[in-house]
């Protein structure tokens, strides 16, 4: 929404979802999935998910890069946050004579 709209709260929140992974999320060594994420302290599990890499930190950092990092109108973004490229197709109707 942020890329559409250039509304300043789309990032507000999203540095607000980074800052609680690295104040309930962050390891020594890498970080953690949490068991309740309704739980102030919420406690840690042993595990660290890879879509939270593939995903989640792929989507920050398209909010916080620069505008014309990416041509964003071109491509489409899966789940997994892949750009697809769009393509440009023309229908073509027959002729009906």
């Amino acid at each position: 929404m942020y890329i559409k709209t250039r509304e300043e709260k789309y990032r507000d929140w999203g540095w607000k979802i980074f800052l609680a992974f690295e104040k309930h999320c962050k390891t020594d060594v890498a970080y953690t999935a949490v068991r309740d994420v309704t739980s102030a302290d919420p406690p840690k599990q042993d595990q660290m998910d890879s879509f939270w890499l593939a995903e989640t930190l792929k989507y920050l950092y398209l909010l916080f890069s620069p505008p014309d990092i990416f041509k964003y109108e071109d491509f489409v973004f899966n789940t997994e946050a892949h750009p697809i490229p769009k393509f440009n197709r023309v229908a073509r109707v027959k002729n009906p004579s």
